[in-house]
């Protein structure tokens, strides 16, 4: 007997980045001496948003808004950095310039911006990081005046600082275009104490979700070792808790604050996808979830089950991205992967 399969394609949206989701835009900046950035993801009108925590050592701000259980039903950005607890103040200029903007939560004639927030510990990372001045700030809203539909991958924003186990990580982003006509995307910023790739080899752990060669077509590994624990050059160049992936993934489906809960933890098996050991107790993984609601629920049960299952596929793709494009600056304590790897 022949099985016959109800399977259903997905493909990639135009940019294969979470800005073919209608309506988001992504801006970046990133400091060269001090070796760190930010990414700031927003919408054209504010959107429905939640959040999911796994890592042990998370850095956040306003997360708790985010809990179906709360008041705030929208918000109007949501901004990764570097940093570490400095990094929560580039959040703090996005809202001011949003407000500036007259964009918030009204309450009488004062606008609030909500802008919630999570960082990554890049402070060991070959750059001066001896300011006078707090830059995050600054940092945060150079991020949000640059946003675009297009933007670069790899050593850039948010991820500009960032490392993995034995390797430079970075930003990264992917999309998918479910049959239904929802469109899915994720940007993440690579910085576990895991590993993207393979012990021993080049080949990435999320091969098996790759599309179209994003990542360089390489395939699974023969041999994957799944119980052996990856190296960690990390170890040596900083500190063990020096650690964190941050996702965003996003959706043009109309969803609540609980169904965009439910996508932010569907969307955290992504991560444990692309990175082994993931969710440790060193790393402060998380993942937002936005909805810019402008498709309805078709099936809403059968349609969370495959929203879910696209996310964690384009966290898991955007991660290997991230890391694949990584690229070469001074002082780096680790090589990136086309250093380590191109020409093997």
């Amino acid at each position: 007997m022949v099985a016959v399969s109800n399977a259903k394609s997905m493909k990639p949206g135009a940019l294969n980045l979470i800005t073919d989701v209608p309506g988001v835009k992504v801006g970046n900046a990133h400091n060269e001496s001090i070796k760190t950035g930010c990414t700031v993801v927003t919408a054209e009108h504010p959107f429905v948003a939640s959040v999911d925590v796994m890592g042990g050592a998370p850095g956040t701000r306003e997360t708790d808004c985010l809990d179906p259980q709360r008041l705030v039903t929208e918000v109007d950005a949501l901004v990764l950095c570097g940093g570490s607890a400095f990094g929560l103040d580039a959040a703090s200029g996005v809202a001011d310039a949003l407000r500036a903007a007259g964009k918030g939560f009204s309450v009488g004639p004062i606008a609030v911006p909500i802008v919630p927030a999570a960082i990554i510990f890049d402070l060991l990372n070959g750059g001066d990081k001896q300011w006078l001045d707090n830059p995050y700030r600054g940092l945060g809203i150079d991020a949000l005046s640059a946003i675009n539909r297009q933007f670069s991958l790899g050593s850039i924003g948010a991820g500009y600082g960032a490392s993995c186990a034995n390797l430079k990580g970075g930003l990264g982003s992917a999309s998918t275009v479910l049959p239904k006509g929802y469109t899915v995307g994720a940007i993440v910023v690579a910085n576990p104490h895991g590993s993207p790739v393979v012990p021993g080899g080049k080949h990435f752990w999320a091969a098996p979700f790759e599309v179209d060669d994003e990542f360089g077509g390489l395939g699974s590994a023969i041999d994957s070792q799944p119980l052996t624990m990856p190296s960690n050059e990390k170890m040596a160049a900083y500190e063990a808790m020096a650690n964190t992936t941050l996702a965003i993934v996003a959706t043009d489906a109309r969803l609540s604050k609980t169904q965009a809960k439910r996508l932010a933890v569907s969307a955290q098996d992504g991560i444990a996808r692309a990175v082994v050991p993931a969710h440790t107790q060193f790393d402060g993984d998380l993942v937002f979830a936005m909805s810019t609601g402008s498709q309805a629920l078709i099936d809403t049960d059968q349609d969370m089950v495959e929203l879910g299952h696209a996310a964690a596929v384009c966290v898991a793709r955007s991660i290997a991205r991230g890391v694949y494009s990584a690229s070469t600056v001074a002082n780096d304590t680790l090589p990136t992967w086309q250093q380590r790897f191109s020409d093997s």
